[in-house]
C-alpha cells in the first residue's frame, strides 16, 4: 500500500470523495426534513411547538420556511457559496440537535435522536474543510 504522505494527489482525491459523501448524506436527511414541511405541515407545526416552544405557527409559514430550506439544501448539495450554505446547515442542524436536549436524558426511549450528533459533526467537518470539498461543487 502506498504511503499517502508520498502521494498528496491521492490524499486530495480521497478527501474530496469523502467530503462529497458527507455532503450528499447530510443533504439526504435535510432534504427529507424539507419535504416533510410540504407533505405534512402539521408535523412541522408540532415540532415547532414541542422542541422550539413556538406555538401557533401557521401552515403558510411552514411552507415559506420549507421553500427557504429547499433553496438552502439545494445550494448546499451543489457546493454553492459554501461559507454561507455549509455554515447555515451547521447552525440549523445544531439548533435542531440542541433543541432536542431533553430527549437525551431518556436515551433508551429516544435512541434515534442520538443520530443527530454524528450528523452535526459531519456538518462541522464540512464547514471546516469546505475549501477542500471540490468534487462536483459549484464553487472551489
Amino acid at each position: 500500500m502506498q504511503n499517502p504522505q508520498q502521494d498528496p494527489l491521492s490524499l486530495t482525491s480521497r478527501l474530496s470523495w469523502a467530503l462529497l459523501s458527507l455532503r450528499v448524506a447530510v443533504f439526504i436527511v435535510m432534504f427529507v426534513w424539507t419535504l416533510d414541511k410540504f407533505v405534512n405541515p402539521a408535523h412541522s407545526m408540532k415540532i415547532f411547538e414541542k422542541f422550539y416552544s413556538i406555538g401557533g405557527v401557521p401552515e403558510t409559514a411552514v411552507y415559506v420556511l420549507g421553500a427557504f430550506q429547499l433553496a438552502l439544501v439545494l445550494a448546499f448539495v451543489a457546493g454553492f457559496a459554501k461559507r454561507y450554505t455549509y455554515g447555515l446547515v451547521f447552525l440549523l442542524h445544531g439548533a435542531s440537535t440542541l433543541s432536542s436536549f431533553q430527549q437525551y436524558f431518556d436515551a433508551f426511549n429516544h435512541l434515534l435522536f442520538f443520530a443527530a450528533w454524528p450528523m452535526w459533526a459531519a456538518c462541522f467537518a464540512l464547514y471546516l474543510l469546505r475549501d477542500a470539498d471540490t468534487k462536483f461543487a459549484m464553487s472551489h
